[in-house]
């Protein structure tokens, strides 16, 4: 069953998808695409899936996998070189925090 930390992969597969940037829409759509079943499958988490790319987006941004969008809540969402060349199985726990500093594990 999918889990919340899933969707960080999930929307940097999407950008991936299509060539490194995309509107919030373009990427929901991806992922409503290509992981509908995993998404009606997922209890709870069918009625909070779209909230939760978003809080992906943003976690991602945090760590350096998004380029910042500098407050411009319709920027389209951009893959840093980090982002492009991250292990998506590995994206959802590789990164820890120390106080505020990302760092790699």
């Amino acid at each position: 069953m999918l889990g919340r930390e899933t969707f960080k992969a999930f929307v940097v597969e999407a950008l991936r998808s299509l060539g490194g940037s995309g509107s919030v829409v373009e990427v929901t759509k991806y992922i409503w695409q290509v992981h509908e079943n995993d998404l009606r499958q997922s209890g709870d988490l069918f009625f909070t899936w779209q909230y939760d790319v978003r809080w992906a987006a943003q976690y991602l941004r945090n760590h350096g996998f998004l380029a910042p969008v500098h407050g411009d809540r319709r920027a389209p969402w951009r893959l840093s070189d980090e982002g492009w060349h991250v292990d998506l199985e590995k994206l959802p726990s590789n990164v820890k925090r120390m106080g505020n500093i990302p760092t790699r594990r």
